[in-house]
């Protein structure tokens, strides 16, 4: 039986959820997606430092589509062959074989849509001061004696930085032809994708990451890919027509996109709408909406440890706090969407930041604030929140605590699970179920 939605909501019903926007299908490009619960790109640090799919991988995404999420975007996979660590890779052919496995046991689960992110990121650097100080002495004989005041004092800003937090590259580093070298990357790791049997592919142009660097405020590169807005669109732009070219307007192509930079000088949820309207027009099926989680504001290193974009200010806002409100982040795939239907462009939006209760994620699609409802911590503790909720026992969800015990393993490179599940005999942690 359907009811009016007290506090926040009166003016909205929230019918039951086998009647709800929520669990109808949407078309998404050529996709037909069964519902709107949206698991949004989670690094799990369960592959190799081949970074390869793995028995804990395929465990983990198989539980996810148990679950009955109607999509499961799979973690970013780097498009470039390089030693990353234990993140996944599609950078090369070899990996096709095990992802295409890893697609068909995901798609053995019943009507669930699965893509990959795609990734491209810039190299970065462990802080090690000795080193450079070592590196700077030959412009500053004696600098090694410095105090940290005297450092910050005489050296360069990027000198300062890549002392103080550690070598990190930037987009301004990068020649002209390595620009131009990014959306063959992609294309290539979109046609991988198709090849594998996925049902489309996400690419990565949000956070901290080559992409969001190229889009953001903060880009100081000069024409054709810096300055003005067009200009900090133009890579993207290309990355898009590239991908397209290769796998045809019948696979599904969707970007994870910044509605905010959070950061001074950073970009707007304006230049975001801009891009959003610019991109759909480019080709995309759809747009995730993220925020912050930017390298700008994250906080100082521990010695021998490398950057985390996600311990500053943008961080927090990219992955809010039990502090903040349920749907903390709304406003800005409310905006981005309003812009897109102003402009005649139906692509869908999907919108995330700690939405977890049905009421909250039905709200939001009745208001027309999003499209698709973007649940990524909420599904780590509870993979079975759709199926609960669908079958009207929302009350038996393991509801996450929003402490992000999860982003804290994340930081150090660990597995990353949530501080819910139970434990195993052997000590180790998988999810309920």
């Amino acid at each position: 039986m359907a009811r009016r939605l007290p506090g926040r909501y009166p003016a909205l019903v929230l019918p039951p959820p086998d009647t709800s926007i929520l669990f109808s299908p949407l078309q998404v490009g050529p996709l037909t997606v069964p519902n709107r619960v949206w698991l949004p790109a989670m690094v799990t640090w369960l592959s190799n430092d081949a970074g390869e799919v793995t028995p804990d991988i395929t465990q983990r995404y198989v539980r996810y589509a148990r679950g009955g999420a109607g999509m499961v975007v799979l973690e970013a996979m780097g498009i470039r062959d390089v030693p990353s660590g234990p993140l996944m890779r599609i950078g090369h052919d070899g990996t096709i074989p095990a992802l295409r496995q890893l697609a068909a046991d995901v798609h053995a689960q019943g009507e669930v849509r699965v893509i990959p992110q795609v990734i491209d990121f810039l190299k970065i650097a462990r802080r090690d001061p000795v080193r450079a100080l070592a590196r700077l002495e030959g412009r500053y004989p004696g600098c090694t004696g410095w105090s940290e005041a005297e450092l910050r004092e005489r050296l360069e800003p990027r000198e300062w930085r890549d002392y103080a937090w550690g070598y990190r590259q930037q987009i301004e580093d990068l020649s002209l032809a390595e620009v131009r070298a990014i959306p063959g990357l992609f294309a290539a790791a979109a046609r991988r994708a198709r090849l594998c049997g996925f049902d489309g592919v996400e690419l990565h142009f949000a956070h901290a990451y080559t992409m969001a660097s190229f889009l953001s405020a903060t880009n100081a590169r000069p024409a054709p890919y810096g300055g003005s807005r067009d200009g900090r669109l133009a890579l993207a732009l290309e990355v898009v027509a590239e991908v397209r070219r290769e796998v045809g307007s019948d696979f599904c192509v969707g970007c994870r996109l910044l509605g905010s930079d959070d950061v001074d000088g950073g970009s707007t949820v304006d230049d975001a709408a801009f891009f959003s309207v610019s991109l759909a027009a480019a080709g995309l099926d759809f747009i995730s909406v993220s925020r912050g989680g930017r390298f700008e504001d994250c906080k100082r290193p521990a010695l021998g440890q490398a950057a985390y974009p996600y311990t500053g200010h943008s961080g927090l806002l990219c992955m809010p706090t039990r502090e903040f409100p349920d749907a903390a982040n709304l406003d800005l795939p409310a905006s981005i969407r309003a812009a897109l239907r102003e402009s005649g462009q139906s692509t869908p939006v999907v919108g995330a930041g700690k939405i977890n209760r049905y009421e909250v994620a039905e709200a939001a699609l009745q208001g027309g604030k999003l499209d698709l409802v973007g649940m990524a911590r909420g599904l780590l503790a509870d993979p079975d929140w759709p199926k609960k909720v669908l079958a009207g026992q929302e009350s038996a969800v393991r509801s996450c605590l929003y402490t992000n015990v999860c982003e804290a393993l994340d930081r150090k490179h660990l597995p990353v699970r949530c501080q819910l599940w139970m434990k195993r005999p052997d000590g180790g942690m998988h999810p309920p179920g």
